[in-house]
């Protein structure tokens, strides 16, 4: 038996609650993971309070992150005793995820932990680290260099955001957050970002074309936010958007796009090929200091996910959430 958060849906209703679970209930996999940690992401906070569409089946243990010790492997790449973590593929949405003590998976999905990183500051940079990651890689990729100008990135006081800007300060960017909480400034600045924005200025309908500002941006939040940030952005500027936060739509006109040159790069953490996400945490090994993942971290044992879920979605966790599944 292990303990996990488990979501069921039924006659009486939708509800996660943290249970014993035997063994062989766990999916089908050729490798058995016992976990150590996990976090809590924007999507896990959907999943636990059900206030968005992302468990596809029940019951299911979200988490879609994990970090631990191979246990049973038939899987050619792992064996007993390796170190691996999990960001994606459906896990918690699909197959049962890492807020759980134990996890069986498929071995392609797994990436071996790195040396730089212990489990806990694995899980401290989680997807939402990889994902601002790939951001970063995205914007060097389409050639944003740090001498072009600002870089923006929205909702910077939460898990990409934090991320964001402590990778690009370190890299030499001049960095400018978004943050619906000002109170959360002196946060961001220690991160590394030169000034701080309010939300409000964004969040709104605004103009096809904004006077020219960003070099490049990241995007967590979808929606107006994008729209405005696409609009601001400079000639041939890169902005790159991998969340939702504020909205699934895209209410913009083509200005910025054929006026402007500039190029919206659509980031995806949960299918990212496996070669692309070995790349990123090597990167992230490098380009993030360790030492501000204390300040971006805050850790919860595995009973308190579920009330931390909804202060999540209320916009009151700030930077990212490690999770202790044997707390």
């Amino acid at each position: 038996m292990f303990k996990a958060i488990v979501i069921e849906k039924d006659e009486t209703g939708y509800r996660a609650s943290l249970k014993d679970v035997d063994e062989s209930q766990l999916p089908e996999g050729d490798v058995t993971v016992r976990v150590s940690h996990s976090t809590l992401n924007y999507k896990d906070g959907l999943a636990i309070t059900g206030k968005g569409p992302v468990v596809r089946k029940f019951p299911m243990v979200p988490g879609v992150d994990l970090v631990g010790t191979v246990e049973e492997s038939s899987h050619s790449s792992y064996r007993v005793g390796d170190a691996v973590l999990l960001n994606g593929w459906g896990v918690g949405e699909g197959h049962w995820g890492g807020l759980a003590q134990k996890a069986r998976l498929k071995g392609e999905w797994l990436v071996p932990l790195p040396s730089r990183f212990t489990p806990q500051q694995a899980m401290a940079i989680g997807t939402a680290g990889y994902t601002a990651m790939l951001c970063v890689l995205a914007l060097e990729r389409h050639g944003v260099t740090p001498d072009q100008g600002e870089i923006l990135v929205t909702g910077a006081a939460g898990g990409v955001g934090s991320v964001a800007v402590s990778i690009l300060s370190k890299l030499g960017y001049t960095v400018v957050g978004v943050s619906g909480r000002l109170a959360e400034s002196d946060y961001i600045k220690s991160l590394g970002a030169s000034e701080v924005l309010e939300r409000a200025a964004f969040s709104s309908a605004g103009k096809p074309l904004g006077r020219e500002r960003w070099a490049g941006a990241v995007d967590v939040v979808g929606s107006h936010t994008l729209a405005n940030v696409c609009a601001t952005t400079k000639y041939r500027g890169i902005v790159t958007a991998c969340g939702l936060a504020g909205g699934m739509d895209f209410p913009a006109t083509v200005a910025p796009f054929i006026l402007r040159g500039v190029t919206l790069v659509g980031v995806d953490s949960v299918m990212c090929p496996r070669a692309d996400r070995l790349v990123a945490w090597q990167r992230l090994g490098t380009d993030l200091d360790i030492a501000k993942l204390n300040l971006i971290t805050h850790e919860i044992g595995l009973a308190e996910a579920i009330p931390t879920a909804t202060k999540l979605l209320d916009g009151q966790v700030r930077g990212r959430v490690v999770v202790d599944v044997n707390a």
